[in-house]
């Protein structure tokens, strides 16, 4: 695609919408045949391709697919095609290379949930650098080139860390001691086969704990946690409609992807380690992002730090480390992107009739532009976790991972749902509501069928994953049991090892009756 994009001429500016349009399309439609071939019922790589590649090192080209990466990947295909629709009249200077950008970073994210080696999963998260900083610098608003080097420089900083605990799993395992013996970057090899040493080293932290701060590094940024949160508003705001969503709706999900797929399985001990570190941190981004996107008057703005609230919540999930928690975290992945992604949308079709997002400059748009606002109150009542919506499965499951694990922090993510509602609410209000003011908010167009055909599919979704999530869970589910029952026996190994639990503890007789009623309620 980028190869024909490349030959189109610039002022061709029909088929290059056209080109790209094909090629996002082309790729959905082979993400929904790989969708229609996923064999449920198993937590093995599917679809496996691995070819040699720089052996003197251990470099194979190697990709897969299983529950975990199955609907990131779905999710990435169809917010392409969305961003490639919403730029139609919100692009008009250098189409050619803003389409290129957006193809080139759809085959960044997509590379990143498929690679099932290190050394390709790293160039494919650098990668996704470039065209996102170009998206923001060139067709960006505001402090756009400020915003673009501010987003460069922290995921960048992130991945120099990320790199040297990549590294660091690479030379340990080519110790016999502790893994193969061998060289390589295959990520299951050393999921299945590296022993982390969980002596302390350094100021009380193990080589495990070490190397976990290290894929914390880059992975916290990317989500981003709190406190490295700040640079996620600006690109926000100053980002093109497009940029947004590709932001919210997946570039996000790469950290905690990164958490569940690196993190979890390769340092199982460290993960139950940080557990407390990372729960505060998250607690602290719920109710700091929810508190100041209600004292936003930016709409961009107010939705950018309710992504620091939602991202919060869902690493809870993450780190509840029980398969509801871990199930419901990846579950919420989808709907944030799908959610999030509608909304920014939608504040996009308000930028492009009104040139402002000022909340204050709206009012009585209900009256003028229905259809607008009636997919606006869905989208609203889906980020908020209304039952019948998306939202509503991924936070229910959290909170009971939660309450199982740790009720003080199920406590405080209750309070992040409940601020959530209120400044949607309010936003809801000041601009559905009331009279339409001024003949600019009077003389608005509701929505063209350009519009309505890719805020369609996010409705639909929204819908689909309330009413009917067992789909989407029938695939995740084995997987991610799988993972957490992993990381459990090799901490429970590790207590045992210690002497910090009795062996009786360690083995319980019967397995208990989590799995069992899951399994008869979905």
């Amino acid at each position: 695609a980028l190869l024909i994009m490349f030959l189109v001429p610039k002022q061709d500016t029909h088929i290059i919408k056209a080109v790209a349009t094909i090629f996002t399309l082309l790729t959905f439609a082979f993400s929904l045949y790989v969708w229609g071939l996923f064999e449920l019922g198993t937590h093995e790589m599917q679809l496996v391709e691995q070819v040699s590649w720089i052996p003197s090192i251990g470099v194979t080209y190697h990709f897969g697919i299983d529950g975990i990466s199955i609907l990131l990947v779905m999710l990435t295909t169809i917010i392409s095609i969305i961003v490639v629709l919403c730029s139609f009249s919100d692009v008009e200077e250098r189409l050619k290379e803003y389409y290129v950008c957006l193809l080139f970073l759809e085959t960044g994210m997509l590379g990143v949930f498929l690679a099932l080696d290190f050394f390709l999963f790293y160039i494919f998260w650098e990668i996704m650098l470039v065209p996102m900083y170009f998206l923001i610098g060139i067709w960006g608003h505001g402090r756009r080139l400020y915003s673009a080097i501010k987003f460069f420089l922290y995921t960048l900083f992130g991945s120099v860390f990320m790199l040297l605990a990549i590294l660091a799993l690479y030379f340990l395992n080519s110790n016999p001691e502790y893994g193969t013996g061998e060289l390589t970057f295959n990520v299951l090899t050393l999921i299945n086969n590296l022993k982390v040493p969980t002596e302390p080293v350094f100021a009380g932290l193990t080589t495990q704990d070490l190397i976990f701060l290290g894929l914390f590094l880059g992975f916290a940024i990317k989500v981003p946690m709190f406190p490295f949160h700040t640079w996620l508003p600006d690109a926000h705001t100053d980002a093109p409609t497009a940029g947004s969503v590709v932001l919210a709706g997946v570039l996000l999900k790469m950290g905690t992807y990164g958490f569940l797929r690196f993190s979890l399985p390769l340092l199982p001990v460290a993960s139950f380690n940080m557990v407390g570190f990372i729960g505060i941190l998250a607690i602290i981004g719920v109710i700091y992002g929810a508190l100041v996107a209600m004292a936003q008057h930016d709409m961009k703005r107010l939705i950018a730090y309710s992504s620091v609230s939602h991202m919060g919540f869902l690493m809870l999930g993450i780190f509840a480390l029980n398969e509801q928690g871990v199930t419901g975290g990846l579950i919420q992945m989808i709907n944030h992107g799908v959610s999030t992604g509608a909304l920014f949308l939608l504040i996009g079709i308000i930028y492009e009739k009104r040139h402002t997002r000022e909340i204050a400059a709206f009012s009585g748009l209900s009256k003028v532009i229905p259809v607008f606002a009636v997919i606006f109150a869905i989208t609203m009542f889906s980020s908020i976790g209304l039952p019948g919506l998306n939202g509503f499965v991924g936070e229910f499951l959290i909170l009971l991972g939660l309450f199982k694990t740790n009720i003080v922090f199920a406590a405080f993510a209750v309070t992040g749902i409940v601020l959530g509602a209120a400044y949607m609410l309010w936003l809801f209000q000041r601009t559905m509501f009331g009279e339409p003011e001024g003949e600019d908010n009077q003389n608005m167009t509701d929505l063209n069928f350009r519009q309505l055909a890719y805020m369609l599919p996010l409705v639909i979704l929204m819908f689909w994953i309330g009413l009917y999530p067992k789909p989407f869970l029938s695939r995740v589910e084995p997987t991610v049991n799988h993972y957490v029952s992993h990381v459990q026996e090799q901490h429970q190994a590790y207590l045992e090892a210690t002497g910090q639990l009795p062996v009786a503890e360690a083995k319980p007789a019967e397995a208990p009756p989590v799995k069992k009623a899951q399994k008869e309620e979905h």
